[in-house]
């Protein structure tokens, strides 16, 4: 009964390392993919502030840019 509440605690223990090790070298791969989430956002933001400015200023080159994107 010991051996087996000693391997349970073994294993428990061990589980606690690895996780924290997986985290401890995921934890900037997630903030790096989380930044670079971020960085889409905005680039997507501006090419949309950008469209919508062509849009207003010349609709035949936006109509020229959405032909262009289906394609």
């Amino acid at each position: 009964m010991f051996r087996t509440l000693f391997t349970v605690g073994l294993l428990a223990l061990g589980g606690l390392i690895a996780l924290r090790l997986l985290f401890g070298l995921l934890g900037p791969l997630v903030s790096l993919l989380f930044w670079l989430l971020g960085l889409a956002f905005k680039v997507l933001l501006i090419g949309a502030v950008i469209y919508f400015v062509i849009r207003v200023v010349s609709p035949a080159t936006a109509e020229r840019i959405e032909r262009a994107i289906r394609s």
